[in-house]
């Protein structure tokens, strides 16, 4: 049995309030750290984009090599990792312990042979080394305070200059690379620097709002560009391909692009207003794109040539995935842990349009439910005690309180939306709330399918109901689990209920008589965090997909429950939500299905598996 990736959604970079965050890019690809993953982003085709997840910690920065065939990745304890991008496979060539402490940036040379790796640390700052041992190739000497920001000069003679808190640039000359000078331009904290490709001129940036040039071989000031200046905090800087211009972001919400020979602006977007349009990184990729990053993790890209806005905004989660629910076969929404809901469309190719923000009031914290209508409506629950409908690609702007913070939501055929909250299970139809159950247990999940509404709770057992329109009636409880019910599904004509429990463990029932289906599906190692159907135009289901805290996807058959199809490492961090997109394809006599799965690295991957069974 086989299953392959044909699609992966990237999440946004993680990004600090007041912190440059760093950037790179290859060609059409740019790349970027997000918790334990490091992000490869297409900018053509948001589907075709790569993760790296070998790191054990956070990872702070990622930069492709010149060659393009390896990136350097680096974390939160000072670990850097070399790894080839081209591969499937991601071997890493080194891993080497730099720094005691965090690594804010790293840098290649020219030969795609050293790297200087930038940050904080107890007993040094940075630290040079050979991509292909780890050996020593010089000392980076003369800051008092953590260095943020480092750049290497991509010609010989080569040339280091690190960025630092201490408001100072230290030039090194190399190699090995050795201390030459400390240049003291900047008055406040220095966020970046960064040599143009040519190799001619360096350039830094500052939060005294202070851009400044310097000659490339010597680390003599050449010029401060005072045209039409930033007013706030300038995070980064990018050359051009042909070293004649580079672009800067500020905190200030805008992008200038400026020009060396004239040392003026060539051109200024203002990005918004407020926090979340701050502009904390930015990286030129390919001849026309101008990437800059705003706070809230949007990727803007601009083109010189045109406009005073955005070519194109390439939006996608920042935080972990939290649920998600399928609209029809080619668009799913996904919502995430701060509260933003996305609609994706598998169809398109365009980056921009294949994920978009949903319009309206967002959540204000975790999206903890998600549930589709067969009308179509999507319905989402949030920890701000609040549920949503969605309709179209737009919130609704009615929105109901919960009666206890929901962690659950599921929707009957007659499109009655049941919300299970920590001390309640509430019936909502047409933005009202019709009924309401105060069980004597702790609800944790619900699921419903045609009459059927089944609660799992802290008690470690399903609460089958029916549903009449009016109330809620109890028919059976079904034998207790070994742990607390922590995932649950109930088949769309209701007949077949399949539970997931906090110790990996999956049983399948009949709800009209709460006999048990004998399975052994127990061979997920963690928690059930999501179990779905495969929807059936006929009746009864074949499928059922699980996803677990073990980061494994698991497709089940009915017809033959002894076969399955494992998925592995199907969500690095762990798998919280799994869908089906679509009905089953016929392709050279075999029966696929496309599984949605999404989860803690806020990656959406959608797979094409082999169903397993008759």
């Amino acid at each position: 049995m086989s299953s392959k990736r044909i699609a992966l959604y990237p999440c946004s970079p993680n990004t600090v309030r007041g912190t440059s965050t760093k950037i790179s890019a290859s060609k059409d690809k740019v790349i970027y750290a997000n918790g334990k993953t490091v992000i490869i982003r297409d900018l053509k085709n948001a589907a075709l984009s790569t993760t790296f997840s070998g790191h054990a910690y956070n990872t702070t920065v990622a930069r492709f090599s010149p060659s393009g065939f390896y990136c350097a990745s680096a974390d939160i304890t000072g670990t850097v990792k070399i790894w080839d991008t081209i591969g499937e496979d991601q071997s890493v060539k080194g891993e080497y312990k730099v720094l005691s402490g965090k690594v804010n940036d790293l840098a290649w040379d020219g030969e795609s042979k050293r790297i200087v790796a930038v940050g904080d640390g107890r007993e040094k700052f940075g630290h040079a080394f050979l991509a292909d041992s780890g050996a020593s190739t010089g000392q980076i000497s003369g800051h008092s305070k953590v260095i943020n920001a480092v750049s290497i000069r991509f010609q010989r003679p080569f040339r280091a200059a690190t960025a630092s808190d201490d408001n100072s640039i230290v030039f090194h000359q190399g190699v090995p690379f050795k201390y030459d000078k400390t240049i003291r331009t900047h008055t406040k904290f220095v966020q970046d620097v960064q040599f143009g490709p040519s190799g001619d001129h360096f350039t830094s940036v500052g939060s005294d709002s202070k851009i400044f040039l310097y000659d490339g071989k010597t680390g003599e000031t050449v010029a401060e560009l005072t045209d039409n200046p930033h007013k706030g905090t300038v995070m980064s800087c990018s050359w051009s391909p042909d070293s004649k211009s580079f672009f800067t972001t500020s905190l200030d919400c805008t992008v200038r692009l400026w020009d060396i020979e004239a040392r003026k602006s060539l051109q200024t977007w203002t990005v918004g207003s407020g926090v979340p349009n701050q502009q904390v990184g930015g990286v030129w990729s390919g001849i026309n794109d101008l990437v800059s990053l705003s706070m809230s993790g949007d990727l803007n890209i601009f083109d010189p040539r045109t406009g005073d806005k955005p070519a194109r905004i390439l939006q996608a989660p920042q935080k972990a995935i939290t649920a998600a629910s399928s609209a029809s076969s080619s668009t799913f929404f996904a919502g995430s842990a701060d509260g933003r809901v996305l609609s994706y469309n598998t169809d398109s190719t365009s980056p921009s349009d294949a994920v978009q923000l949903v319009g309206g009031t967002l959540h204000t914290s975790l999206v903890s439910g998600m549930a589709t209508a067969s009308s179509g409506k999507v319905f989402t629950t949030g920890y701000d005690d609040q549920i949503r409908e969605i309709e179209g690609s737009t919130y609704t702007p009615a929105s109901i309180p919960s009666l206890s913070q929901p962690k659950s939501v599921a929707v009957t055929s007659d499109e009655t939306v049941f919300v299970a909250g920590i001390t309640s299970v509430e019936a909502i139809r047409h933005n009202q709330r019709v009924f309401e159950l105060n069980p004597p247990y702790a609800p944790n999940v619900v699921g419903a399918g045609g009459i059927v509404v089944a609660v799992g709770g802290e008690d470690k057992r399903v609460h089958v109901h029916t549903w009449n329109g009016n109330t809620l009636t109890e028919t059976r409880v079904l034998p207790e689990s070994e742990g607390t019910i922590t995932a649950l599904a109930v088949s769309s004509d209701g007949a077949l209920i399949v539970q997931g429990n906090s110790a990996g463990k999956i049983a399948l029932y009949h709800s009209q008589t709460g006999e048990p289906i004998p399975t052994r599906w127990d061979w997920h190692t963690a928690r059930i965090s999501s179990l779905a159907f495969l929807p059936a135009l006929s009746s009864p289901p074949t499928h059922v997909v699980s996803g677990s805290l073990d980061t494994n996807l698991y497709v089940w058959s009915l017809e033959s429950i002894s076969k399955r199809v494992l998925v592995k490492g199907a969500g690095p961090g762990g798998v919280n939500c799994v869908i089906w997109l679509g009905d089953v394809h016929v392709t050279d006599g075999k029966k696929t299905g496309r599984i949605l799965s999404a989860g803690a690295d806020g990656c959406a991957r959608v797979w094409e598996v082999e169903l397993p069974g008759k």
